[in-house]
């Protein structure tokens, strides 16, 4: 059957609906009625974030356009105390492993673009596969996202095959355990067979919400250029029971500003479609060159460091228990600088060709064989080591997933801040893990400080007894031990 073919009802279903849920003329009203708030709007608004209370869009909309120097500083401080009140000061570290550059789309900002012949097209065989995975986990690497182009070559037979083989790859140090999923929009079928192999978080970026943008840089004709089928996918997700999704967009397609209410806007439709359950995550990578692929240099709706920096912050106080994820797009620089304003999860080790791990140390290495350029190419053991001297406790924690605290059950633990106290335990435990088997000893030092501090705020609490029970098993032999 003809790619294109095999969803066609599909789209039609979706093109016989008279509007979605993004209204372009409402968000351009809504952003326009606050052009100018006052100090005393921007307060009222951070009066209800402290409450760990999703805004509404106007209330997001003021957020958005306040350019007071006083004010968005107290942004800033809020969505750090924010982020630290719902998950600690733990921060969750990953690795992206590309399965497939082949892909029938033909996205203009894109590197993997169809009509790009400076690509060499590869999809990896499971030989191919087993040793990417072995590399990362000999790295330290306990989480990652499979990513897959959208073709033919690389249908739901093939990704959970390519799932299950990332699972069955055990090393002395360990393995991978969760391996969420950015790829193409599928069906409710499909979606409940990506379920069965056990994916952790299912990532589909929107790219841009705005519909006009949309069209122009998702040609007719292609998949990908039908904006509802995409938009919907995560309510076929969560009718088929996979029910941590990740939200994206591509910053530099169009307004910032506008991209930051779809966003939004996107969050209170599942809410309200789904018993209040929102997205897992929310990423927010900006346009970085690719190879051949002239869009990406010089982007129309680029977005500054400072707009970055504001756009964090605000995702943060507007959906304050959702997972922000900042990736190894942006420079060191900014991620450093960023990171505090509300992220929950970086990449780090990362390289993003098709084969990469075997092939190269680091990032924009194989031009060829890249999407985009990385911005901060450390390995895995320099970031977790800085985000240790930045007082964060690096995390590889997978137990929410694994403990079955997905979808509602997370949502509920998540908004009631309960859900820290998840999170930091079980970050000292995975930090143990990644000291012993993987730091450098600069990083053992840096780690060990780290350790004795996070352990020591939980002297006379119910759980000590346990967090120093299990990092003695960890000491003794003992691995994936969590709460």
């Amino acid at each position: 059957m003809d790619f294109l073919e095999k969803y066609r009802e599909c789209f039609e279903e979706y093109d016989r609906m008279p509007h979605d849920f993004i209204d372009d003329d409402k968000i351009w009203e809504q952003l326009n009625k606050w052009e100018n708030p006052t100090k005393e709007d921007v307060r009222r608004v951070l009066k209800k974030a402290e409450q760990c209370i999703r805004l509404e869009p106007e209330e997001t909309a003021i957020l958005i356009q306040n350019k007071d120097e006083e004010t968005l500083q107290e942004m800033f401080s809020l969505a750090h105390s924010l982020k630290e009140e719902v998950y600690g000061n733990r921060m969750v570290f990953f690795a992206p492993l590309y399965i497939s550059d082949e892909c029938a789309n033909n996205c203009k900002y894109c590197g993997f673009r169809s009509d790009n012949a400076s690509i060499h097209r590869k999809t990896l065989t499971p030989e191919e596969i087993e040793q990417e995975v072995r590399i990362m986990i000999e790295e330290g690497q306990k989480r990652t996202v499979l990513v897959y182009g959208e073709s033919p070559a690389t249908g739901i037979d093939f990704i959970c095959d390519t799932v299950n083989q990332v699972y069955n790859v055990k090393s002395e140090h360990g393995e991978i355990r969760r391996a969420n999923i950015n790829c193409a929009p599928l069906s409710v079928e499909e979606l409940k067979q990506l379920k069965s192999v056990g994916i952790g978080t299912y990532q589909v970026f929107q790219e841009t919400y705005h519909h006009e943008t949309y069209r122009k840089m998702h040609p007719a004709g292609t998949i990908k250029g039908h904006y509802r089928w995409r938009l919907y996918v995560m309510d076929r997700a969560q009718k088929a029971g996979v029910d941590d999704c990740g939200l994206g967009v591509l910053f530099g397609l169009y307004d910032w500003r506008f991209e930051i209410m779809g966003l939004l806007y996107h969050t209170i439709h599942l809410e309200e479609t789904f018993g209040g359950v929102g997205p897992h995550t929310i990423s927010f990578p900006r346009i970085n060159p690719a190879t051949d692929t002239p869009f990406s240099e010089h982007p129309e709706y680029a977005v500054s460091d400072s707009d970055f920096k504001k756009l964090v912050a605000i995702l943060r106080l507007s959906i304050p228990y959702t997972g922000l994820i900042c990736t190894a797009r942006e420079s060191v620089e900014m991620r450093k600088e960023v990171v505090p304003f509300g992220v929950s999860q970086i990449d780090a080790g990362t390289r993003i060709g098709v084969g990469a791990y075997a092939q190269s140390k680091c990032a924009n290495q194989m031009p060829n064989k890249e999407q985009f350029s990385i911005g901060d190419t450390r390995s895995l053991d320099d970031v977790v080591r800085e985000m240790g001297e930045m007082d964060f406790i690096p995390s590889f924690c997978t137990a929410c997933y694994r403990a079955g605290r997905t979808g509602e059950h997370f949502m509920k633990v998540a908004k009631s801040k309960f859900v820290r106290n998840y999170c930091v335990p079980n970050a000292i435990l995975t930090l143990k893990e990644y000291l012993l088997d993987y730091a450098s000893e600069e990083t053992k030092q840096v780690g060990n400080e780290v350790l004795k501090k996070q352990v020591e705020q939980f002297k006379g609490k119910p759980v000590y007894d346990k967090i120093l029970e299990n990092l003695s098993r960890i000491e003794q032999g003992e691995r994936d031990l969590r709460l």
